[in-house]
């Protein structure tokens, strides 16, 4: 799997954030979404895919 994320169209609620916490992280300024693994473990990729779900934004794309 691999994660991207478009900044542009993030708007910093956060729920990447509490879904899988080790993939993804936000600007303290403000809020914008931080990709810290591009290409999360196997063991990540359920909390990855959900957090893709969530996003009220669509800032997440997923490759398989």
């Amino acid at each position: 799997m691999r994660v991207t994320v478009d900044e542009d169209r993030c708007c910093g609620a956060g729920t990447c954030v509490l879904v899988a916490p080790d993939v993804f992280d936000q600007r303290d300024e403000d809020g914008i979404v931080v990709l810290l693994d591009e290409t999360p473990g196997a063991d990540r990729h359920d909390a990855v895919r959900e957090a893709a779900s969530v996003c009220p934004a669509a800032a997440i794309g997923l490759v398989e």
